[in-house]
C-alpha cells in the first residue's frame, strides 16, 4: 500500500509538472531582445532552414501597386544563420518608441515567432508584438497606476433581431464612486470586430493612463461590433469558430446606423451615464469612422462630440438606404446645434486621404467648424493609437 501510494504521488507530482509547462517545452533563444540603446535583435533557432526573414511595422515600408492603387507594406529584412542554427537580425538604428508588430517568413512560409508568446489578431492575421517605451508609447503599456475594468456584455438589438456583444471599459473607481460618466462609443474598422480597439488599439492602457495623468475625463468606452451581420468576433458566437473576413454582409449600407439607438438605450440602461447629447461622443477608424459621421449627423442630439479617424466618407453609388440621403442636409442640421468637438485626422499617404480632402472642403464651403490632425503614414493602427491619445483628452471638458 505504501509503495502504491508513493507511486501514485510520484504520478500526480509529474502530472502537474506537466499540466504547467507549454506542450512543446521552453524556447532556446531570446527573441525580440530589445537592447539599451533601443536597437532590437530577432533570433529563430531554425537549423534545417534555407533563408529566413522578418517583416514588421519597424522596417521601412515598400510600395506595391494593386487595381485598387498603390499601397504600403511593411519591407522585409534578411536574418543570417549562426553555427547552432540560429538565425539573427540586429536592427541598425535604434527604434523610436511605439508598439510594433512583426513575423518571420521561413523559406517563404510567413510564421509567428515561437519565442514571444504576445500576438494581437488583425481581421484574420495573427502577429507578433513588442513595446519600445518612452514618449507617447509609455501611454500603451501598462503602469503602475489606477486601473480600469474591461468587459464582454451582451444586448438585445431589436432592429437587428439578435443578442450582440460589445466590449465595455468602465474607469478605475467606476464599482465604488456612485457616480455618472460621460461615454465615448469607438468604432472599429471592416473586418474587425469589438476585440480591435482593446487589444490593436490600446484602449484601456491609454485611458488608464490619460486619466491617472488628469489629462483625460473619467469615462466609460463603449466599443461595440460594427458588423450588422455579426453578434460578436468570430469564434465567440452560436455559429461557432467561423474564420475572420472582410466580406461580412450588410456593410456599410445603413443598418448599422439605424440599429446604433439599440446600442445607446441599453449603455443608458445598464450603465450610470450622462444620459445627455453633452455626456456622449462617438468616433471611429476607416469604417468606423464613416458609421460614426453618419450616425452622428443622423441624429443629431445625441452626440456632441465626433471624431472620423482615417475615415471613408460617402456610401458605395449603388447603396439605397435613408440613412445617406439628404446628407448635405442632414450636416446641416447637425452643425446648426454646435457639436462641441468635431475632430477629422488622416494620415498623408492613406488611401482615403482624397476622399477626406473633398469633405473638408465641403466642410469649409459652408462655414462648418471642425478640427484637423493630420500625421505621416497611411491605414495604419500606429496613427489610430495617436488619434485616440489627441482625441480623448478633449473630450467632456
Amino acid at each position: 500500500m505504501k509503495r502504491l501510494t508513493t507511486l501514485l504521488t510520484a504520478f500526480l507530482l509529474c502530472t502537474i509538472t506537466f499540466a504547467q509547462q507549454a506542450l512543446w517545452g521552453n524556447i532556446p533563444v531570446v527573441s525580440p531582445e530589445i537592447h539599451d540603446n533601443n536597437t532590437v535583435t530577432f533570433r529563430l533557432q531554425a537549423p534545417k532552414a534555407v533563408k529566413v526573414q522578418v517583416t514588421g511595422d519597424f522596417l521601412p515600408k515598400q510600395k506595391i501597386k494593386t487595381t485598387n492603387g498603390e499601397f504600403e507594406i511593411p519591407g522585409i529584412a534578411e536574418l543570417t544563420e549562426g553555427k547552432t542554427g540560429v538565425w539573427e537580425y540586429t536592427t541598425p538604428e535604434p527604434l523610436q518608441p511605439e508598439l510594433y508588430s512583426y513575423s518571420f517568413i521561413v523559406d517563404g512560409l510567413r510564421m509567428n515567432d515561437p519565442a514571444n508568446i504576445f500576438l494581437i489578431r488583425d481581421v484574420a492575421t495573427l502577429t507578433n508584438v513588442f513595446i519600445i517605451g518612452g514618449d507617447r508609447a509609455d501611454l500603451y503599456k501598462v503602469n503602475s497606476i489606477p486601473h480600469g475594468t474591461v468587459s464582454r456584455t451582451w444586448y438585445n438589438s431589436p432592429t437587428l433581431g439578435m443578442e450582440r456583444r460589445m466590449t465595455v471599459y468602465t474607469p478605475a473607481g467606476y464599482e465604488t464612486s456612485g457616480k455618472r460618466y460621460p461615454v465615448l462609443y469607438l468604432l472599429h474598422g471592416m473586418g474587425g470586430d469589438e476585440e480591435a480597439w482593446i487589444s490593436l488599439g490600446r484602449t484601456a492602457q491609454i485611458l488608464d493612463n490619460l486619466i491617472a495623468q488628469g489629462k483625460a475625463k473619467p469615462m466609460i468606452v463603449v466599443m461595440p461590433n460594427g458588423n450588422a451581420s455579426q453578434e460578436a468576433a468570430p469564434g465567440e458566437t452560436s455559429r461557432g469558430l467561423l474564420p475572420p473576413t472582410t466580406q461580412l454582409p450588410k456593410t456599410m449600407e445603413g443598418s448599422y446606423e439605424q440599429a446604433f439607438p439599440d446600442i445607446v438605450k441599453f449603455v443608458d440602461k445598464n450603465y450610470r451615464t450622462i444620459k445627455s447629447k453633452s455626456g456622449r461622443a462617438i468616433a471611429g477608424l476607416s469604417m468606423g469612422g464613416f458609421h460614426s459621421m453618419h450616425i452622428s449627423k443622423q441624429y443629431p442630439d445625441m452626440f456632441n462630440y465626433v471624431g472620423l479617424f482615417s475615415a471613408a466618407i460617402m456610401p458605395n453609388k449603388d447603396v439605397s438606404s435613408p440613412i445617406y440621403e439628404d446628407i448635405e442636409g442632414k450636416l446641416k442640421v447637425q452643425f446648426a446645434k454646435n457639436p462641441a468637438l468635431y475632430w477629422i485626422a488622416i494620415g498623408k499617404t492613406d488611401f482615403l486621404y482624397k476622399a477626406n480632402v473633398d469633405y473638408r472642403k465641403l466642410l469649409d464651403e459652408n462655414g462648418y467648424k471642425y478640427t484637423y490632425y493630420e500625421t505621416d503614414e497611411g491605414h495604419i493602427w500606429k496613427n489610430w493609437r495617436i488619434y485616440l491619445t489627441e482625441f480623448v483628452p478633449m473630450l467632456f471638458k
